[in-house]
C-alpha cells in the first residue's frame, strides 16, 4: 500500500523537481539528509546539492569533513547548466555559514528564476536560535539586500525574524507587524517557525501570513522536553511537499507539516504522551 501511494503522488507531481542546496551529515539528521527523504516520500524528485560533507552536525564537541567552495558549487551548477538539467520547479536552501557560499546561493536562485519565472522559492534563513547568531554577521545583511527579495516563502525562527527586520518581538502583534514587514521586501508568504510567549511557557506557537491570498494563521502546540537537531531544516522540506501537494495553500501545508515533525518527535522522546495540536 505504501509503495502504491508513493507511485500515484509521483504520478501527481511528475513536472515537479526541487533543487535542495543545503548541509550533509554522515550520522544524524539535518539539512538534505532530513530534507531529501521527505521530499521524495510525498513524492517530489529532487536534486540535491551538500554545501558541507560533515561526520555530524556541529552541535557535537567536534567534527570532520570538508565544506563546498562557492567556486565549486557554481561548478556544479554549470554542469547541470551546460546539459540542459535545469529544470527545476522549486529551490530549497538551509544552512549556510560562509558569506561567498551563500552568493553563490544567489546566484544560481537568480538564473533559475530568469529561465522559469514560476520557480518558487523556499528559503530557511538560518541565522542562529534564542538570541544569538551562529553565523557570521555579515550574512545578516546579505539575506536582507540579496536574498529575502528572492524568496518566495521564508522560514525565519523568532532570532532570525528579529535580526532580519531589526525589531524586538515581545508580542503576537509585534511578530506579526515583522512578518508584515519582511513580506513588503519579497516573500509573500512567511512563517515564523516558533515563538514563546511568558504568559503561556508551555506552549510553542507558530505564526504564519501569505499576501495571496490575504490569510494569517496561528497553530499552537504543547512545548517539548529535549533538544532537537534538524526539526527547521524537516519542516521547512514538509512545507514545501504538502504545498505543491495542496496547490499552495499555505496553512493547511503547514497544519500538515507541524503535525508530521510533532508526531515524529513525540515518537521519538515522548511515545506514551497525547498529541495537543489547535489551529486557528
Amino acid at each position: 500500500v505504501g509503495l502504491e501511494m508513493c507511485i500515484r503522488d509521483r504520478q501527481s507531481t511528475g513536472s515537479i523537481r526541487v533543487l535542495s542546496i543545503q548541509s550533509h551529515v554522515v550520522h544524524g539528521y539535518v539539512g538534505n539528509k532530513c530534507a531529501v527523504y521527505a521530499l521524495q516520500t510525498l513524492g517530489l524528485d529532487v536534486d540535491p546539492i551538500n554545501t558541507v560533507q560533515f561526520s555530524n552536525h556541529t552541535g557535537y564537541p567536534s567534527w570532520k569533513g570538508e565544506k563546498l567552495s562557492p567556486k565549486v558549487l557554481l561548478d556544479i551548477f554549470q554542469g547541470l547548466t551546460s546539459n540542459e538539467l535545469l529544470s527545476h520547479t522549486h529551490v530549497l536552501t538551509g544552512y549556510s555559514n560562509d558569506p561567498e557560499t551563500l552568493l553563490a546561493i544567489t546566484k544560481i536562485v537568480k538564473e533559475i528564476k530568469e529561465k522559469n519565472p514560476n520557480m518558487q522559492y523556499f528559503c530557511d534563513p538560518v541565522l542562529g536560535d534564542e538570541g544569538k547568531l551562529y553565523v557570521p554577521e555579515t550574512m545578516v545583511s546579505i539575506y536582507r539586500s540579496d536574498v529575502i527579495p528572492l524568496a518566495d516563502y521564508l522560514f525565519p525562527n523568532l532570532t532570525e525574524l528579529e535580526f532580519l527586520t531589526q525589531k524586538k518581538i515581545r508580542t503576537q502583534d509585534e511578530a506579526l507587524q515583522a512578518i508584515s514587514h519582511l513580506q513588503n521586501q519579497g516573500p509573500k508568504n512567511v512563517i515564523l517557525t516558533s515563538i514563546l510567549f511568558p504568559e503561556n511557557p508551555g506552549k510553542l506557537i507558530i505564526l504564519g501570513s501569505s499576501t495571496n491570498p490575504p490569510k494569517t494563521f496561528k497553530i499552537t502546540i504543547d512545548r517539548l522536553s529535549g533538544h532537537f537537531t534538524g526539526t527547521g531544516d524537516l519542516f521547512a522540506a514538509l512545507t514545501l511537499g504538502y504545498c505543491v501537494q495542496l496547490k499552495n495553500d499555505l496553512a493547511i501545508a503547514c497544519h500538515f507539516a507541524v503535525s508530521v515533525l510533532y508526531l515524529s518527535l513525540i515518537h521519538i522522546s515522548e511515545p506514551t504522551r497525547q498529541a495537543e495540536i489547535s489551529y486557528a
